[in-house]
């Protein structure tokens, strides 16, 4: 997968610079279709003939005899059209969420037929409500969000679709500046964190952590939630020693003196998801064409964005007070992963945050055991319908052939966290191989 990445990530810079628009994507898909066509059916001279003309003089021949100028007239409105253009997501001001932000500024949403508008929310309860309440059409969310929302936890019973992760790592601890001697998990207890929900990446990865590293986080530490936009103020204000929180909250601290990057959530799983795009399994089901539409905006925009030569133009363009409301220097170090740590040194991690639209199987399936280790599902869990309900992986590989992106052979994979491999096949137990947990 890598190295199919890599193969897209050398193209030529203006092959991948621009999205083009809906009616030239389907115009050129249409003509290269019909020519292809003429050229397998013709005999193996005839085939030498044509092909000799080029392109652009095959085309013209083929056009004098072929209506393709109808052809593509209805291709570029075909029954897959929008039932609605007009289309709202809600977004929360993070790195993670830049494959939606960024799809306005940059024209993804346009590309793929779509008049779309990002909406601006404060907080993730605030998202949730939006997208259950319908008072926007999509949503950026944590991963473990729609997990928890579909089966009813934290929320009414509300059936969700996770079509595409955003970003992968992009996480971090930040300490206070005062705490420049930790060392250890262990030298943490007694500290109060602050992460962004509940049920979040950010919370079951620093639960992990301090666990492994023999700290109860329910007993020898305090967790609450801060929206990410009061985590440095938080912090500066000596109401919290630290947190694992989304960027560019992290490097904001460092940008402000008020902390320190203490450890990449990167170091703790290496390609974790984080953020996802969501729609509800009813506007999918009302607006199916939409629906397809904003999933092609998304799996494209988020494959744009895993290219290291794009960041610093995605930085500038999600900058605004409108999106992010961030200096550019902060998120391009996010976004570069050329940064200061807040200890005096630049550090170079290329991946510190990347962006995959791919929704394992087996990511959902550790996020419900985080969420059974630590009490906030009861009961048994039927795993894998869960993850398969809600992570469409198939359809996005689907949509990824379709725009001409890698793809996969399989939903699940083995994790590595932390040195300890996660095998989804066996989740009951992975989570009796933990000593530390809600009940212990």
């Amino acid at each position: 997968m890598r190295k199919a990445k890599d193969e897209i990530a050398s193209q030529p810079q203006d092959a991948q610079k621009r999205p083009e628009s809906s009616e030239d994507y389907f115009e050129r898909t249409v003509r290269q279709a019909v020519t292809s066509a003429v050229l397998r059916a013709a005999g193996p001279t005839r085939r030498q003939f044509l092909a000799g003309l080029g392109a652009t003089t095959l085309s013209a021949l083929i056009a004098e005899t072929f209506p393709l100028s109808t052809l593509t007239a209805f291709a570029a409105d075909p029954v897959g059209k929008p039932e609605k253009r007009d289309v709202s997501i809600g977004f929360i001001p993070i790195t993670c969420g830049t494959p939606i932000i960024m799809a306005e500024p940059l024209g993804f949403y346009k590309k793929h037929g779509l008049n779309a508008s990002v909406k601006r929310a404060a907080g993730w309860a605030m998202i949730r409500d939006w997208a259950v309440n319908k008072e926007v059409d999509a949503s950026h969310f944590l991963s473990p969000m729609p997990l928890a929302f579909t089966m009813g936890v934290g929320s009414l019973p509300t059936p969700f679709y996770m079509p595409a992760v955003e970003n992968i790592n992009g996480q971090a601890i930040t300490l206070h500046i005062k705490h420049k001697d930790v060392k250890t998990a262990a030298d943490m207890k007694g500290f109060r964190f602050c992460v962004p929900f509940d049920f979040s990446m950010h919370n079951y990865l620093l639960r992990y952590f301090l666990a492994e590293g023999g700290v109860h986080p329910d007993k020898d530490v305090q967790i609450r939630i801060v929206p990410p936009a009061e985590m440095v103020a938080n912090l500066k204000a000596g109401n919290v020693d630290g947190y694992l929180g989304p960027d560019p909250f992290n490097q904001r601290a460092v940008y402000e003196n008020a902390g320190f990057i203490y450890k990449l959530s990167k170091d703790i799983w290496d390609r974790h998801p984080c953020c996802a795009f969501v729609v509800t399994k009813e506007f999918a089901t009302r607006y199916p064409n939409t629906f397809g539409a904003m999933w092609r905006a998304i799996v494209d925009a988020t494959h744009y964005a895993s290219n290291p030569a794009h960041r610093k133009e995605i930085a500038t363009a999600i900058a605004p007070a409108n999106y992010m409301n961030q200096p550019v220097t902060v998120l391009e170090q996010v976004l570069t992963g050329t940064y200061a740590d807040g200890l005096g040194k630049i550090i170079t991690e290329p991946n510190r945050i990347d962006f995959d639209p791919y929704p394992w199987h087996s990511m959902a399936v550790w996020i419900l055991t985080q969420m059974k280790r630590w009490g906030h599902v009861k009961g048994d869990i039927n795993y894998q319908s869960v993850a398969e309900q809600v992570y469409l992986a198939a359809g996005c590989d689907r949509v990824a052939k379709e725009l001409g992106y890698p793809t996969h052979n399989a939903t699940t994979m083995k994790h590595i966290i932390m040195g300890k491999a996660f095998d989804s096949s066996q989740p009951e137990a992975y989570l009796k191989s933990f000593k530390i947990h809600s009940m212990a």
